[in-house]
């Protein structure tokens, strides 16, 4: 689909599986043709005796409402195409998906039960990078916005600070004392301890594997030669023990 900025438009479709993730997307897609308002109130039909005025503005809502249940038509599966196909107005079409999908609002109580014990219990692994431990906590908290809850800045700063491995402990106490943790924003976060990270990389640089190979290789020489000489010895010994004595 083309816009009418002109640049193509990838559509969501709703397949039954991911409406919490669709309607978001649907939302910032009536936004952008302005279309919202009118899937969200509906329009006023026109009643007897409208002025010229007030055709005009039935017309213009008549439009959007149009164009906005087409692009429902276009977002959906089969499945859920049949659920909106005997609705006249986007409207209906929109309230009749959110009462097919109300059942879901028990799931995601349980599914953020879920999520919210996860999220305590998570803790940084010696494994883990700055970058990957901080995409485990963005990603729980984005499933859980998802589900209804939306955690403040503040709170996942002071989760990650709270569950780093303790090589980042005097990061972490810089941190506390010359920040504002209710400003500071994750991402300033982020920053600052994969700097740290990256310093303690260079400080502390591992052995290659050139490095090993090396020491294996100086090595085997010299219980070569112990070898051949306990083996020399051997023979020697032998020999000296096989001698006839002299008369």
């Amino acid at each position: 689909m083309t816009s009418n900025g002109g640049f193509s438009l990838t559509l969501p479709i709703l397949d039954g599986k991911n409406y919490d993730r669709w309607r978001n997307q649907m939302k910032a897609i009536f936004g952008f043709q302005e279309v919202f308002e009118v899937v969200q109130h509906g329009y006023q039909e026109l009643g007897e005796g409208a002025t010229e005025a007030q055709r005009t503005i039935y017309k213009e809502a008549k439009k959007r409402d149009c164009k906005a249940l087409f692009l429902l038509h276009q977002c959906v599966d089969g499945a859920n195409y049949e659920k909106i196909n005997g609705a006249e107005t986007a409207k209906q079409a929109w309230d009749c998906l959110e009462k097919s999908y109300e059942g879901m609002a028990k799931i995601k109580k349980v599914k953020l039960q879920q999520l919210r014990r996860q999220y305590e219990l998570l803790q940084m692994e010696d494994s883990d990078s700055v970058a990957e431990y901080m995409t485990k906590i963005l990603a729980l908290s984005n499933q859980m916005r998802s589900c209804g809850k939306v955690l403040k800045e503040k709170s996942l700063v002071e989760k990650v600070l709270r569950t780093l491995t303790c090589k980042y402990d005097h990061i972490v106490v810089a941190i506390e004392e010359s920040k504002n943790l209710e400003e500071l924003k994750i991402e300033e976060l982020q920053a600052s301890l994969e700097s740290h990270e990256l310093r303690l990389k260079e400080r502390n640089p591992e052995k290659t594997g050139d490095q090993a190979l090396q020491a294996r290789f100086t090595k085997k020489p010299h219980n070569q030669w112990s070898k051949r000489g306990n083996n020399k010895w051997r023979s020697n010994e032998q020999g000296l023990t096989g001698r006839k004595p002299d008369i």
